[in-house]
């Protein structure tokens, strides 16, 4: 078992990989050209319009950041609340399965979950930049 646990940190790339290029996906038609089409569908659930802009950010610009493992925790969190809108006001309705349904959403929203408590791990700009790519606490300073 200790050789999978030398593996973890090309799990989590898998993991930020995964969910970082299908955020891209989704969010690259909202933020260049499909922003009115967003705000409409956005309006059309009772939620205000200018909720499109976040909803847009989380997903493109979320997505890059957890792909690229910049700012991870932050990234998955945003993409999190996200789904779980997605879920609630669009997907839930569907059923698990089948056309429209939420296991699709239900599936990133569990990834970028476990990225909220994992971190980027060590293959990621985060663990670059000082962070400590596992745990809440910051890295401690030297005295």
């Amino acid at each position: 078992m200790r050789y999978f646990d030398r593996l973890q940190p090309l799990a989590l790339l898998a993991l930020r990989i995964a969910l970082g290029v299908v955020m891209i996906a989704h969010g690259y038609p909202k933020v260049f050209g499909g922003t009115q089409k967003v705000i409409h569908m956005i309006s059309s659930l009772g939620l205000p319009g200018w909720m499109a802009y976040l909803v847009a950010g989380a997903e493109f610009f979320g997505g890059i950041c957890v792909l690229i493992g910049l700012f991870t925790r932050f990234a998955a969190l945003t993409i999190f609340i996200d789904m779980s809108v997605a879920i609630w006001k669009v997907h839930l309705k569907n059923g698990l399965l089948g056309p429209g349904g939420y296991d699709f959403p239900l599936a990133l929203a569990a990834i970028a979950f476990a990225l909220i408590f994992l971190g980027g791990g060590p293959i990621a700009l985060d663990h670059i930049r000082g962070g400590t790519g596992r745990g809440w606490s910051a890295k401690p300073k030297k005295s």
